[in-house]
């Protein structure tokens, strides 16, 4: 009776203690198809994760910020709301819910005092799942509660965006944010990035999304993502010599490739962006007539196969592993995800697709490469939400 009786007034401290906290999570994103057409205006289909990032702040009577991640060797940054300068080296983390902080002080969304803010996870970090965007998510819609204000979904992307584009300086598309923001359980999200239209798609049932994480991360990995961006940009200029009213490099035809004469590499990347758009297109069409999904898989090969030889950004630790999951008769289809030059491979499957299988791949993956792929299995999931500090999580990975 006695310990019932701590036990109680333990609880009930812990909830006083808590009650001015605001708690939100945004999950993890795999992108399906269309790798690198956000930011060239084309449509891309992704899938939110049962992965996700989880935001807990407290207010502060003073300006001074805290932040805490256990996923960076439990350091805290400490600041203020008059100093948002960027970080560096260790502390480079805080950019991600600084800029969020940044964006929302230039909206005139921010919260009035300081705080602090706690960031856990259960998604693998560096794994090409974007848990930068789902840090972004998390932060700003528990920052929101703090300071009285509501923002819709596509606002709230927009918003996370501006963050990492202008803040943090990466030069990323509406994707990420996007899928975190509408992702929805069984379904895809699909995103018209030029009109930034989003709406979602029925993914095929008994169907699962693995996650090959080779582990490898190029050292130049964002300064390659700016060059193929800016690369991309200097091909929607030229082309626009010849069609002034080109709206995007997706909406290029194969036609005005040709008449255009561009150089390498600039004709590869936007070849790549011409057929990845189709594959694309093809894709939702497949999609809504519930085509077998072995015929949309088929599209994840080709995807990766000219992200390889067209965009460049694929290695051969993913082509390996793309190559080796294609000989499983369960896996539909494979190809890298995310921003490439490392990172993992998706490989989307039947639901008889089990871990033997999966440790096939990694242990041919060993012998060639000396080290094992992370596998992770995931399903898709929904998206960014508000919850309740004292709630108990139910996002766990499911077992494989």
């Amino acid at each position: 009776m006695i310990e019932e009786e701590k036990r109680a007034r333990g609880l009930n401290a812990y909830r006083e203690y808590m009650q001015d906290s605001r708690c939100a999570e945004a999950p993890g994103r795999i992108e399906f198809l269309g790798n690198h057409i956000d930011y060239n205006g084309g449509k891309v289909l992704g899938a939110a994760i049962n992965g996700i990032v989880c935001a807990l702040v407290r207010p502060r009577k003073e300006q001074t910020i805290r932040l805490f991640s256990e996923s960076f060797e439990n350091e805290v940054v400490e600041t203020s709301l008059n100093d948002l300068s960027s970080r560096k080296g260790s502390e480079f983390w805080a950019n991600y819910p600084l800029g969020v902080l940044w964006s929302l002080k230039e909206a005139g969304l921010a919260p009035s005092s300081g705080f602090e803010l706690i960031l856990t996870t259960d998604l693998p970090l560096a794994a090409g799942l974007s848990s930068s965007a789902a840090v972004e998510l998390a932060t700003a819609l528990a920052l929101l509660q703090l300071g009285g204000h509501e923002l819709g979904k596509s606002d709230l992307a927009r918003l996370c965006r501006r963050a990492e584009n202008e803040f943090v300086r990466l030069p990323c598309g509406i994707l990420d944010q996007g899928v975190s923001a509408y992702g929805e359980k069984d379904h895809l999200v699909l995103i018209d990035c030029e009109k930034e239209n989003f709406s979602t798609l029925p993914l095929p049932k008994h169907t699962c999304l693995w996650i090959f994480d080779t582990g490898i991360k190029h050292d130049l990995v964002d300064s390659l993502y700016a060059t193929r961006h800016s690369e991309c940009s200097q091909a929607l200029k030229l082309l626009k010599k010849r069609e002034p009213a080109l709206p995007c490099l997706a909406a290029a035809s194969e036609g005005l490739l040709t008449s255009s004469n561009l150089p390498d590499p600039l004709s590869k990347r936007t070849l790549h962006v011409i057929e990845e758009t189709a594959r694309v297109n093809r894709a939702i069409e497949l999609l809504r007539d519930e085509a077998p999904p072995k015929e949309i898989g088929e599209l994840l090969f080709a995807s990766h196969a000219s992200s390889r030889d067209l965009f460049e950004n694929s290695c051969p630790e993913l082509d390996f592993l793309v190559d080796d999951l294609r000989k499983h008769p369960s896996v539909l289809g494979a190809r890298l995800t995310g921003g490439g030059f490392g990172g993992a491979v998706l490989a989307w499957t039947e639901h008889e697709f089990s871990q033997t299988e999966a440790k096939i791949t990694a242990t041919a993956f060993r012998k060639t490469f000396g080290r094992d792929p992370k596998i992770h299995r995931f399903e898709a999931s929904r998206g960014a939400r508000i919850t309740d500090p004292l709630e108990k999580p139910d996002h766990r990975f499911p077992e494989s």
